[in-house]
């Protein structure tokens, strides 16, 4: 699950939950004078809430947290299950859209507006407000948290405190970094001579007999994101997605197709993300 995908919408959908759960506990009525009894009058406050009524508590309320939880879940798993053909999403969506419909005409059919009605109808209505909005507005559909900004320390590949190259971040490594190292070894200053005045080595030397320099990769890996969540395909060509890039998070180029891009994801699988504009490298 990664909440760095999460929009703005899906926190306000998230905030209309908890103030919809909290309107649950508030009376459904208030009791008044007329409702005394002789020398008794009971306390304005003390009329039942939706805990009380069974179909208003699971029609309303409790349905308005399990649509919030749906449109959430929707957004935070990399590839989210369906039910009925159904994504998690589009039944939050419409199951938020029931629970405005069905509160607004148990107002007008009840008794009269209380704290738990009011309270419930506005929340109602902002749930499912951001639920429609998130994807058609560019305000609610930015990341909530933000791109993260990561450090060289936590990269996810490659280790120690500098890793490959293209990480958003970390510097680049200089040539002659070491023997291994793609460059080969550091060429020296022609003009310098080495002890015993010899001639240093050129950098297209050799190395215990083996030629030093590699050729250079036309393709250099780099961390990109996404502005909107894409789906990675599988290298084999088949048609159904492996995974689904969510924007906020970095990922791993390794390889160019074409316009084509072979990406890795944090938990080590690769795939080809076709639709590559409007990334961000890092």
């Amino acid at each position: 699950m990664n909440i760095r995908s999460l929009s703005r919408g899906d926190g306000v959908v998230t905030g209309a939950a908890v103030l919809l759960f909290i309107a649950s506990f508030l009376p459904l009525y208030s009791t008044g004078a007329s409702d005394c009894v002789g020398k008794y009058c009971p306390a304005p406050s003390s009329g039942p809430n939706a805990w009380d009524a069974l179909p208003l508590l699971m029609c309303v309320y409790l349905a308005g947290v399990i649509a919030a939880a749906l449109i959430v879940l929707a957004r935070a798993l990399p590839q989210p299950p369906k039910v009925l053909g159904l994504e998690l999403g589009q039944i939050g969506v419409v199951l938020s859209v029931f629970v405005v419909w069905t509160e607004f005409w148990w107002i007008v059919n009840g008794s009269g507006a209380s704290a738990g009605h009011i309270l419930g109808l506005i929340a109602a209505l902002v749930l499912a407000a951001g639920a429609i909005a998130t994807p058609l507005v560019p305000a609610l559909s930015a990341p909530l948290l933000g791109a993260p900004k990561p450090q060289a320390a936590a990269a996810p590949y490659g280790a120690g405190p500098q890793p490959g190259y293209g990480y958003p971040g970390a510097q680049q490594q200089p040539q002659g970094q070491g023997y291994g190292y793609p460059g080969g070894q550091q060429q020296p200053d022609p003009a310098q001579q080495s002890y015993g005045g010899q001639q240093p080595a050129a950098a297209g030397g050799t190395v215990g007999g083996a030629q030093g320099a590699a050729a250079p990769a036309e393709f250099a890996a780099f961390w990109f994101a996404v502005p909107v969540a894409r789906p990675l395909y599988g290298e084999d060509g088949s048609p159904s997605p492996i995974a689904e890039l969510a924007p906020g998070t970095w990922y791993l180029a390794v390889e160019q197709r074409g316009q084509a891009l072979i990406a890795q994801t944090q938990d080590g699988r690769r795939g080809v993300l076709q639709d590559t504009t409007g990334i961000q490298r890092g």
